[in-house]
Protein backbone atom coordinates (compact mmCIF):
# COMPACT_ATOMS: atom_id res chain seq x y z
CA UNK A 1 0.00 0.00 0.00
CA UNK A 2 1.49 3.34 -1.02
CA UNK A 3 2.20 6.25 1.30
CA UNK A 4 -0.39 8.40 -0.48
CA UNK A 5 -3.08 5.74 0.08
CA UNK A 6 -2.16 5.49 3.76
CA UNK A 7 -2.31 9.28 4.18
CA UNK A 8 -5.71 9.45 2.47
CA UNK A 9 -7.14 6.65 4.65
CA UNK A 10 -5.85 8.37 7.79
CA UNK A 11 -7.39 11.65 6.70
CA UNK A 12 -10.74 10.01 6.02
CA UNK A 13 -10.68 8.39 9.46
CA UNK A 14 -9.68 11.64 11.17
CA UNK A 15 -12.42 13.65 9.44
CA UNK A 16 -15.17 11.03 9.72
CA UNK A 17 -18.72 12.39 10.00
CA UNK A 18 -20.77 11.66 13.11
CA UNK A 19 -22.65 8.61 11.70
CA UNK A 20 -19.32 6.94 10.82
CA UNK A 21 -17.90 7.68 14.26
CA UNK A 22 -21.00 6.25 15.93
CA UNK A 23 -20.93 3.07 13.86
CA UNK A 24 -17.19 2.65 14.40
CA UNK A 25 -17.76 2.81 18.16
CA UNK A 26 -20.00 -0.27 17.76
CA UNK A 27 -17.82 -2.22 15.29
CA UNK A 28 -14.30 -1.67 16.62
CA UNK A 29 -12.45 -4.15 18.81
CA UNK A 30 -14.44 -7.13 17.49
CA UNK A 31 -17.65 -5.96 19.18
CA UNK A 32 -19.71 -7.40 16.31
CA UNK A 33 -19.80 -10.99 17.61
CA UNK A 34 -16.05 -11.35 17.16
CA UNK A 35 -15.86 -10.07 13.58
CA UNK A 36 -12.98 -7.66 12.92
CA UNK A 37 -13.71 -4.48 10.98
CA UNK A 38 -11.43 -1.83 9.55
CA UNK A 39 -12.52 1.66 8.65
CA UNK A 40 -11.64 3.51 5.47
CA UNK A 41 -10.03 0.38 4.10
CA UNK A 42 -8.65 0.73 0.55
CA UNK A 43 -10.06 -1.67 -2.02
CA UNK A 44 -8.74 -0.88 -5.47
CA UNK A 45 -9.29 2.82 -6.13
CA UNK A 46 -11.94 3.08 -3.38
CA UNK A 47 -12.02 3.31 0.41
CA UNK A 48 -14.73 1.23 2.05
CA UNK A 49 -16.24 3.07 5.02
CA UNK A 50 -16.04 -0.21 6.96
CA UNK A 51 -14.64 -3.53 5.82
CA UNK A 52 -14.64 -6.98 7.36
CA UNK A 53 -11.79 -8.63 5.49
CA UNK A 54 -12.58 -12.13 6.75
CA UNK A 55 -16.13 -12.01 5.35
CA UNK A 56 -15.33 -9.61 2.47
CA UNK A 57 -18.20 -7.38 3.61
CA UNK A 58 -18.01 -3.66 2.85
CA UNK A 59 -20.40 -1.43 4.77
CA UNK A 60 -21.01 1.94 3.16
CA UNK A 61 -22.77 4.78 4.98
CA UNK A 62 -24.61 7.06 2.60
CA UNK A 63 -25.52 10.67 3.35
CA UNK A 64 -27.96 12.98 1.58
CA UNK A 65 -25.80 13.44 -1.51
CA UNK A 66 -26.08 9.72 -2.27
CA UNK A 67 -29.72 10.29 -3.25
CA UNK A 68 -28.71 12.51 -6.18
CA UNK A 69 -28.73 10.83 -9.62
CA UNK A 70 -25.06 11.54 -10.39
CA UNK A 71 -23.91 10.16 -7.06
CA UNK A 72 -26.18 7.14 -7.41
CA UNK A 73 -24.50 6.36 -10.74
CA UNK A 74 -21.03 6.67 -9.15
CA UNK A 75 -22.16 4.48 -6.24
CA UNK A 76 -23.40 1.84 -8.70
CA UNK A 77 -20.00 1.79 -10.44
CA UNK A 78 -18.28 1.50 -7.07
CA UNK A 79 -20.57 -1.32 -5.95
CA UNK A 80 -20.03 -3.24 -9.21
CA UNK A 81 -16.26 -2.91 -8.80
CA UNK A 82 -16.33 -4.14 -5.20
CA UNK A 83 -18.62 -7.05 -6.10
CA UNK A 84 -16.34 -8.00 -9.00
CA UNK A 85 -13.51 -8.13 -6.45
CA UNK A 86 -15.55 -10.61 -4.38
CA UNK A 87 -16.97 -8.19 -1.82
CA UNK A 88 -20.57 -7.99 -0.65
CA UNK A 89 -21.66 -4.38 -0.24
CA UNK A 90 -24.17 -3.27 2.36
CA UNK A 91 -25.36 0.32 2.05
CA UNK A 92 -26.92 2.07 5.02
CA UNK A 93 -28.38 5.56 4.99
CA UNK A 94 -26.96 7.91 7.61
CA UNK A 95 -30.51 8.82 8.64
CA UNK A 96 -31.35 5.14 9.22
CA UNK A 97 -28.24 4.75 11.35
CA UNK A 98 -29.03 7.84 13.41
CA UNK A 99 -32.68 6.80 13.89
CA UNK A 100 -32.05 3.11 14.61
CA UNK A 101 -28.43 2.11 15.11
CA UNK A 102 -29.42 -1.22 16.68
CA UNK A 103 -31.47 -2.13 13.60
CA UNK A 104 -28.49 -1.25 11.38
CA UNK A 105 -26.19 -3.40 13.52
CA UNK A 106 -28.68 -6.25 13.10
CA UNK A 107 -28.51 -5.79 9.31
CA UNK A 108 -24.71 -5.95 9.40
CA UNK A 109 -24.74 -9.07 11.57
CA UNK A 110 -27.36 -10.71 9.31
CA UNK A 111 -25.10 -10.04 6.30
CA UNK A 112 -22.14 -11.60 8.11
CA UNK A 113 -24.18 -14.69 9.05
CA UNK A 114 -25.39 -15.01 5.46
CA UNK A 115 -21.82 -14.78 4.15
CA UNK A 116 -20.55 -17.30 6.72
CA UNK A 117 -23.32 -19.76 5.88
CA UNK A 118 -22.60 -19.38 2.19
CA UNK A 119 -18.95 -20.16 2.83
CA UNK A 120 -19.73 -23.34 4.74
CA UNK A 121 -19.05 -21.93 8.17
CA UNK A 122 -16.41 -19.71 9.68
Amino acid sequence: MGEQTIRRARGLRRDAPLPERLLWAKLRNRQMHGWKFRRQHPIGPYFADFACLEAKLAVELDGDTHGEPGQQARDAVRTRFLEAEGWQVLRIWNTDLMDNIEGCLDRIFDALVHIREGAGGR
